[in-house]
């Protein structure tokens, strides 16, 4: 922590701190993990090396985990079917006999182990139940996800003492449902910002938690939640970002808002603000100023609940497609097989197998614990929020008129109630949930290039030295006399290797290439620019861009092969899929390694700094802006205490 932040600590409630960019930077630095102490198949694509035994044979779970898990799927279902998601869209919350039916089957235990009261199932499972969940109302699956995944569930188990262990999951697996706080009205993706305070009291017993917090799913109905403040240094005490489970119904916390969304109706999110709440000393999880280790550790394996609600909403667009262009006739035949439309198809069709093959792949190697994952999960969640986001769009798209109507709208004209434009604007938010696409590149980007910046030293350090950076360049031009000959030739350019994938052998050898060409353009961007790289945002997206269609390949090559090794009879259909999946990415793919060097980036920058400094006002002429107000862009809650009223509720 630096002394700038420190002095910032003592700061009122709700007053903004400033951070400077390296100060920014170095807090982020603090809390990732370092070390690589596990193998780590995305890992190595960014550094060329393609090594496909990290993830085939594909990876499965134990006989007696599967049993359990179909087992709870079968329950799941039952309940599921009893559910109506046109209600919860209508009535804009979830129907608190829904939240008690899922309640008493387990559903806010799944993954909390059986010893604490909840059902112990394996990631794979818990991304099956939130398929099934999901597919009723995305609102559903998001409430699920953020009381298991990132709620308190999730910290304690991984990070709480026993006893906080035996005091919370029990009751987290009975139904309490959690939440997660951590962004404010003025702080995002900067923690270095976060003015949210939690002051140790004199005798040491408690906490008192001052602050704002803002778009917290869960938190209008929450029991428990988990609260990031950062604390002052004190006598015997390091401060710092740190984690608090608070029970919501302490003295002095007010939810005084629930906010309103473009998708998600039913998600309860909302403002919620802390005086003066006393939260027991022995609540805090790890030490103080752990808050960020366990926020970014926690979102490793929960990002994958987003790959599963994508895999779903990409299952039912395929159905939905299929059946539409089958039935659908225009000018003599069923719309599906006019070649426009046909592209549509095929495209949700290959997609919707991949994006089931990289959230199937995900949980089995989280659920396996021999790998380091940090990498598969961020790409999942990256590369699903944005293909689902696509698929969606064809699917309006191939509905047409119907596509954009409400399935209330269609209901009410006699049609089937299908509901496009709902899957589409429900879809919209995973692109920003826990890690906007534009954060989730720079943080793949970051562990990508590790290597490198570990090699390059003082090299990449702005402010380095001359001295500093003569010598940084010896230690470099060592590590990469080693590295950069290995990248010249590999497996990929062997005729017939992968041979036991049949026709999918040529993709992998292209993803084996690909891969080795992927390290030396990052290696060309590293000499080039070296300690600017990191301000070349559009190159590092593109970057990651690539790696993630070469590991979403990757897993649906595997896929494809366990399918046809465990049912012969869908086998020709799960390569044929995975196939047509291949040759799209592969041109996405080559799209995306032109950009690399051929763009628009330089040209982006100069236009965007000339339209902030008002340059091209005139442009707007012509409109009438009918959002209230002129400013301030921050909520005026996050300034002081605030008269609302409250607005939490209980479903129990």
């Amino acid at each position: 922590m630096t002394s700038h932040l420190t002095d910032n600590a003592t700061d009122a409630p709700g007053t903004r701190v400033h951070a400077t960019e390296a100060e920014a930077r170095e807090l982020a630095e603090s809390a990732r993990e370092a070390e690589w102490r596990r193998p780590s198949f995305a890992k190595g694509l960014y550094l060329g090396r393609f090594d496909l035994s990290l993830v085939h044979p594909h990876p499965r779970g134990a006989a007696a985990d599967v049993e359990r898990g179909e087992a709870y799927l079968d329950r799941l279902r039952a309940v599921c079917e009893t559910l109506d998601g046109q209600r919860i869209e209508r009535e804009d919350r979830i129907p608190d006999d829904y939240l008690a039916a899922l309640a008493d089957i387990g559903t806010f235990g799944i993954k909390i182990p059986q010893q604490y009261g909840g059902l112990g199932l394996t990631m794979a499972y818990y991304g099956r139940a939130l398929m099934l969940v999901g597919s009723v109302h995305p609102s559903l699956g998001a409430l699920i996800s953020a009381h298991q995944s990132i709620g308190v569930p999730e910290p304690v188990k991984m990070f709480g003492s026993e006893q906080q262990k035996q005091e919370f999951l029990p009751r987290c697996a009975g139904g309490a449902i959690t939440a997660f706080l951590l962004t404010e009205p003025d702080v995002g993706s900067d923690p270095a910002r976060m003015s949210s305070t939690a002051t140790l009291s004199e005798d040491g017993r408690s906490y008192l938690l001052d602050g704002v917090k803002l778009w917290t799913t869960n938190g209008v109905i929450a029991e428990l939640v988990v609260v990031m403040a950062r604390v002052p240094e004190h006598e015997g005490g390091r401060g710092g970002i740190s984690a608090f489970v608070v029970d919501a119904a302490s003295e002095g916390i007010t939810v005084e808002r629930r906010n309103s969304f473009m998708g998600l109706k039913g998600l309860e999110n909302g403002v919620t603000r802390f005086h003066q709440v006393r939260v027991p000393a022995g609540n805090l999880l790890g030490r103080e100023g752990d808050g960020l280790r366990i926020a970014l550790t926690t979102l490793n394996t929960g990002r994958l609940s987003i790959p599963a609600m994508c895999a779903a909403a990409g299952k039912w667009s395929l159905k939905i497609a299929r059946e539409w262009s089958a039935e659908r006739v225009q000018w003599g035949k069923p719309v599906g097989q006019h070649g426009a439309v046909a592209e549509k198809i095929s495209f949700i069709a290959a997609t919707t197998f991949a994006l089931e093959a990289v959230l199937e792949l995900s949980a089995e190697l989280a659920d396996a614990g021999s790998k380091d994952i940090r990498i598969e999960a961020a790409l999942a969640k990256l590369w699903s929020s944005e293909m689902a986001w696509r698929v969606a769009d064809e699917l309006v798209q191939v509905r047409g008129g119907r596509g954009y109507e409400t399935a209330a709208s269609l209901a009410a004209r006699g049609e089937r109630a299908v509901n496009a434009e709902q899957v589409l604007r429900d879809l919209r938010i995973n692109r920003i949930f826990e890690g906007s696409t534009e954060i989730m590149h720079l943080i793949v980007a970051r562990e990508a290039v590790d290597a490198h910046l570990a090699a390059a030293g003082d090299l990449a350090v702005a402010d380095a030295s001359a001295q500093r950076k003569a010598r940084a360049a010896a230690k470099a031009s060592g590590f990469y006399a080693r590295w950069l000959p290995q990248l010249a030739v590999g497996k990929g350019t062997v005729p017939g290797a992968y041979g036991e994938f049949g026709p999918l052998a040529g993709h992998l050898r292209y993803v084996e290439r690909s891969s080795r060409k992927l390290a030396r353009q990052t290696f060309y961007g590293m000499s080039r620019w070296q300690a600017k790289l990191e301000h070349k945002q559009g190159f590092l997206g593109r970057i990651v861009d690539i790696g993630a269609e070469l590991f979403a390949m990757t897993a649906a090559c595997s896929r494809a092969a366990m399918i046809r090794a465990d049912d012969p009879s869908q086998g020709d259909a799960a390569f044929a899929l995975a196939d047509a999946f291949c040759e799209q990415a592969r041109l996405r793919a080559e799209h995306l390694f032109d950009r690399l060097w051929a763009n628009t980036d330089d040209t982006d920058r100069r236009v965007a700094r000339q339209v902030l400094d008002g340059d091209y006002a005139w442009v707007e002429d012509g409109v009438i802006d009918q959002s209230e107000g002129t400013g301030p862009w921050i909520a005026p809650w996050a300034a002081g205490p605030s008269e609302h009223e409250t607005v939490h509720r209980s479903y129990r």
